[in-house]
């Protein structure tokens, strides 16, 4: 299975190109770097979508606002970079199933760690007092962290992890977020929105 231009995803809903094929790891470097991803349910068929507008985050742009700043120092998190990926996502996948269901099946976990192994997938930990209480994971292709899922047990976890990511960008080699839908969380930290070519635009650029 090849992928459809994704001129040709569909308005409604919004940014589904095709479905079928599998989650190999040759299969999903070629979607993300089309800027396609699967997003689906338990027993449904694998769909892909590439949506339109894109929500991104430039590192520079994140809003490192002062109250969490004061709140990643009183609670004394430590950010840990691809030290526990798979308990990670099997945390992101337990916890948005316990609140609204999830895409993070297991075919999805077993997929995702694959790409891992193979330094295509990234994720990073947040630490209390040794504990680990929340995170972030997602793709990487050459300059691009193609954002999957976030989690905190605790208030701030999360924002810990996106914060230390976007300060480190340089460490970490990346120069553009793919958030993929419009949130007001994200957009409320310094995301923004792009239309599908402009997003496709860049990321010819930054997967090189």
């Amino acid at each position: 299975m090849d992928f459809p231009d994704v001129t040709e995803a569909l308005d409604d809903p919004n940014g589904l190109l095709c479905a079928g094929g599998d989650l190999s790891p040759e299969r999903l470097r070629l979607a993300y770097s089309r800027g396609i991803f699967p997003w689906f349910s338990k027993g449904e068929q694998i769909l892909w979508w590439s949506p339109d507008p894109r929500l991104v985050l430039e590192p520079s742009a994140f809003k490192f606002r002062r109250s969490l700043k004061q709140a990643i120092k009183k609670q004394g998190f430590e950010i840990r970079t691809n030290t526990q990926f798979e308990t990670l996502i099997r945390l992101c996948a337990s916890t948005r199933e316990n609140d609204e269901g999830t895409w993070i099946t297991e075919e999805m976990i077993q997929a995702y760690i694959v790409l891992h192994r193979e330094g295509c997938a990234i994720s990073l930990e947040t630490y209390r007092q040794d504990e680990l209480v929340g995170g972030l994971y997602g793709v990487k292709l050459g300059q691009v962290l193609f954002g999957e899922s976030m989690v905190s047990l605790i208030p701030d976890a999360s924002k810990a992890a996106l914060a230390s990511l976007c300060q480190e960008s340089e460490h970490h080699q990346i120069r553009l977020i793919d958030c993929q839908v419009p949130t007001s969380h994200l957009e409320s930290l310094g995301a923004s929105l792009i239309t599908r070519a402009e997003f496709v635009e860049q990321i010819n650029e930054l997967t090189i």
